[in-house]
């Protein structure tokens, strides 16, 4: 397999980091991750801007999300997916009446002339595509090269790492790397924005624990709760039922030491309960009308969205212009019951992805704002049995004010299991590169064309670093 070619750390990025970490576990909250101030970063923000990364762990089925809804297309997917006769719901394959029509809004002739609807159970979603708000990327994944199918069955062509693997895959739709990457290009976009940014440790934010997408070489990820700042809660109220242990331990946390390392344990910690109260500060006052409750269904996906939606609400409190966030959502992993669970996570998803836009409509910021989805990988077109099994290109959305809505990017695949644009059982051999998608989404962002070779070294490999989502 091909090495992973992202430049490593620098022995000084490494000391920095490892300075600011050591020891956090014994009573910092992981929501630190708060290491000195980063360097100045490569452009400096007027307005506000802020990309969301909603995450789905598991490895999203593509093809029950985004499902041909032509007679001719709808035959083939149905066919294959062991559907019924008269196109009604068999196997794992939606009945063609259930699909959600999706109308583009310019006139768009895709692969063998193949038109798309969307899962029954993403109605809002669909309306925000209908309505210009959203987008469709076709067939996306990662990618180290363009490639062919003849290339990939001759092998000798650069392949990404560890292809059809969970952990792998992840790390390398997040960080470009195989696991064990430590800097993701959320993070490296989050490196050249952080003096935008009144407190640069607010550049880049997780709602969804550690996440290595928004950890870049100075800007260290900000984690965050579903209700706001996470406080060492030992060190604030009652420890052992006691005020004064509860004071002995803060004092113990937060006094100098004389090792090198200690010193830093504390000083990390001391700024992390100084940040609690400035977050929790600057959200107080942010109310939103806007309803997140899922018809009193849980709703992790949508409590992450809407904590994102109020630090955004915060931004001027705050003094951020550019943030870079992560959320998500997992249980994608369908090898059984897709049929069962699949429309469920969809409609969480659909949920959470019409509630965040509405509140950015709330707020006025919804051409700020924009949110893309990524997973691990697509899924196989064939059933096996009861699900599918793990795959590689994907179809994702990309929604906001600012994006040219109503549109599908990239090139529709065929609906096949044995054309040049699957390398086997459906897996779709992805037509754009993640660095694409992302070099798209970081030149809205602020990037310039020269920057974006620092965020995406392998940029340079492909035809276009601009697929068209934005005026």
């Amino acid at each position: 397999m091909h090495r992973n070619n992202i430049p490593d750390l620098t022995r000084r990025a490494f000391m920095k980091r490892a300075g600011a970490m050591a020891a956090m576990g014994a009573a910092a909250p992981m929501a630190l991750n708060l290491a000195a101030v980063g360097e100045a970063a490569a452009f400096d923000a007027n307005d506000y801007k802020a990309l969301v990364c909603v995450f789905l762990y598991g490895g999203n089925d593509c093809h029950n999300t985004v499902v041909p809804r032509d007679n001719a297309n709808y035959d083939l997917y149905s066919d294959i997916r062991g559907g019924g006769s008269g196109r009604t719901r068999g196997g794992i394959a939606y009945g063609r009446d259930e699909l959600l029509a999706l109308t583009p809004v310019v006139s768009q002739t895709l692969t063998d002339n193949i038109s798309y609807g969307l899962a029954p159970a993403m109605p809002k979603v669909a309306a925000l595509f209908n309505a210009g708000k959203a987008a469709v990327q076709l067939n996306v994944g990662p990618l180290v090269v363009p490639l062919t199918k003849a290339q990939f069955t001759a092998g000798g062509t650069p392949l990404p790492p560890k292809l059809f693997s969970h952990n792998d895959q992840q790390s390398v739709w997040q960080a470009l790397g195989a696991e064990g990457a430590t800097v993701g290009w959320g993070g490296r976009l989050g490196d050249l924005a952080l003096s935008s940014n009144a407190n640069s440790l607010l550049t880049c934010i997780s709602a969804s624990g550690n996440a290595v997408f928004v950890s870049g070489n100075n800007a260290l990820q900000y984690q965050i709760g579903p209700t706001g700042a996470i406080p060492i809660w030992a060190a604030k109220g009652w420890s052992f039922n006691s005020a004064q242990a509860s004071n002995v331990l803060k004092t113990l946390i937060t006094q100098p030491r004389t090792h090198v390392l200690e010193n830093e344990f504390t000083r990390v910690t001391q700024r992390s309960m100084t940040m609690e109260g400035i977050v929790n500060t600057a959200l107080d006052p942010v109310n939103l009308t806007t309803s997140f409750d899922t018809d009193g269904k849980k709703n992790g996906l949508a409590d992450q969205l809407k904590i994102v939606a109020r630090l955004i609400g915060a931004r001027n409190a705050l003094g951020s212009k550019r943030q870079v966030f992560f959320v998500s959502l997992g249980g994608f992993d369908t090898h059984d019951e897709l049929m069962e669970d699949h429309p469920n996570l969809l409609a969480a998803l659909d949920e959470a992805l019409s509630a965040f836009y509405a509140a950015t409509v709330e707020m006025g910021v919804a051409d700020k704002v924009t949110t893309f989805t990524a997973s691990d990988f697509g899924r196989t077109l064939t059933s096996n049995g009861n699900g599918s099994d793990h795959g590689w290109g994907s179809h994702h959305f990309v929604l906001g004010g600012a994006v040219k809505g109503g549109r599908f990017y990239g090139t529709a695949p065929h609906v096949s299991v044995t054309s040049d644009d699957q390398v086997g059982q459906g897996r779709l051999l992805p037509s754009t590169a993640v660095d694409q998608m992302a070099g798209t989404l970081a030149r809205w962002f602020g990037a310039s064309g020269s920057e974006l070779s620092t965020i995406l070294p392998r940029i340079g490999n492909f035809a276009t670093s601009d697929m068209g989502y934005f005026v």
